[in-house]
């Protein structure tokens, strides 16, 4: 059997898939100067290929079948599966209807199917409830599946064949190394499934229970991308990758005794990090590190199930970083049913005081699924779901409006990215002398942005 695997291209803006918003994906469109930048930077490090076509090629090829990859055009197959996102569905509809012209079987995976299957029952045989490798290993041994197939988690995640990045597309951006981050991504790698966490906004846990695999198998995965790449960028597609500090120092002594020379980036909470811990991690590769912030506001964080990290510990952990040579990104997000204009500015500037390298901010935006679904349904007003991108304002917010909201996210990347200490940072630069020349000159600079948003104030302001 033939099998094309597609992780298609968005269309409009900047479209990241398969583990962003759990799945449902995102996209960032330029909305201002200063994200015209952003989005550029995005459009050529930030892409990342599909970790679970990659499964799927691996158990498909196992099994002695034909696998290709597509980003873009129409493959002659016998089958064809769909990575499906929220932001892109009509997209990866269309898409399918082709290829079933052509007479192939298609399929959908991925955690919007999952959650949305009506989006994408009229353009599929089949559609995959749940992650996607019990149904590959049932498709590979010759299995026909349609209709609605229920997929249960593996629960042996060690059992997994390591993913087939030769038979995965992968897109490879111009321009040079940004940090650490090279140009065109890295490989990701997942070294457990779901999140232990209770952010009730957050879908990173709705598809399936947290489960981690040991930490040989993840360095055997490691030691075979050695040998076929030279130095291999990983990226830790985990949310929580510390949350055990012995798994993650195994995990350093066993890269560091087989010798193997990577660089990597991941993600988890700073309450999950100390000194000692971000040296081990930076002595076998460790370059960039994300984490959630979310709001400046303990008592924010506290109503939607986020614990909240004390202010001191999150600025010890981003100075060791810097001081270490580790960058940081921090996410943070707008518009919690509790804000106000004044917390969102407030937000805004701790991000600032904050430091880390990189920032990101996003709109609240429920997702179907998560219990923030459930709360704000009654409020949803957006009609279309590839809006629900993480940018754009879904529902009707108790204290701002859409222009407002939309105006605040716009200002969140122009005061963070158009400091001259942001510029500073990035470089290094901790001369006493010249970091004070420079904080003046943020405070000219903050000035001349407060002037020219003051006329865009009031247009949204009610």
């Amino acid at each position: 059997m033939r099998v094309v695997l597609a992780d298609l291209k968005g269309r409009e803006g900047f479209v990241s898939k398969d583990t962003v918003a759990g799945g449902y994906g995102s996209r960032f469109r330029t909305f201002s100067r200063t994200t015209a930048w952003v989005h550029r930077f995005k459009s050529q490090y930030h892409y990342t290929p599909s970790v679970h076509l990659a499964y799927i090629a691996a158990i498909l090829a196992g099994a002695g079948h034909e696998v290709v990859s597509t980003d873009e055009a129409a493959v002659d197959a016998d089958l064809a599966i769909v990575l499906s996102s929220l932001v892109d569905y009509r997209h990866e509809t269309e898409w399918a209807d082709a290829m079933r012209a052509r007479g192939a079987k298609v399929g959908f995976v991925g955690l919007t199917a999952s959650k949305m299957p009506q989006l994408f029952a009229d353009h599929a045989d089949f559609i995959v409830n749940g992650e996607p490798e019990a149904a590959a290993v049932r498709l590979a041994r010759g299995e026909p599946l349609s209709g609605i197939c229920d997929s249960e988690p593996i629960e042996d995640l060690d059992s997994l064949p390591f993913p087939r990045w030769d038979l995965v597309a992968q897109r490879h951006g111009s321009g040079i190394r940004m940090v650490a981050r090279p140009v065109g991504g890295g490989f990701p790698l997942m070294s457990s499934r779901s999140c232990p966490e209770f952010c009730t906004y957050c879908p990173h846990r709705i598809l399936a229970p947290y489960r981690t695999r040991s930490v040989r198998n993840i360095v055997d995965e490691i030691e075979q991308m050695c040998r076929l790449n030279r130095r291999p960028y990983i990226i830790f597609r985990d949310p929580l990758f510390t949350e055990s500090r012995d798994r993650v120092l195994d995990f350093c002594t066993q890269v560091r005794d087989r010798d193997l020379c990577i660089r990597f980036e991941c993600e988890t909470r700073l309450d999950r990090l100390d000194d000692d811990l971000l040296r081990e991690m930076y002595g076998v590769g460790l370059r960039i590190i994300s984490f959630g912030v979310e709001s400046v506001s303990p008592e924010v964080l506290r109503r939607v199930g986020r614990r909240p990290t004390p202010e001191v510990h999150q600025q010890h952990i981003i100075e060791q970083c810097r001081q270490i040579g580790i960058a940081t990104c921090g996410f943070f997000i707008l518009g919690f049913l509790t804000d106000d204009w004044d917390s969102v500015m407030a937000t805004i500037d701790f991000a600032k005081d904050l430091g880390p390298t990189f920032a990101q901010f996003k709109l609240l935006t429920p997702y179907p699924g998560t219990p923030l679904w459930k709360q704000v349904e009654p409020l949803i007003v957006e009609k279309d779901w590839e809006k629900f991108d993480g940018f754009t304002p879904t529902f009707d917010h108790p204290s701002l409006s859409g222009d407002q909201l939309k105006f605040l996210l716009g200002a969140a990347y122009t005061h963070f990215y158009m400091r001259p200490s942001y510029l500073a940072n990035v470089m290094r630069i901790h001369n006493r002398l010249v970091r004070g020349w420079v904080d003046r000159l943020d405070e000219r600079v903050a000035a001349r942005i407060t002037r020219w948003e003051a006329g865009l104030v009031r247009q949204v302001a009610c």
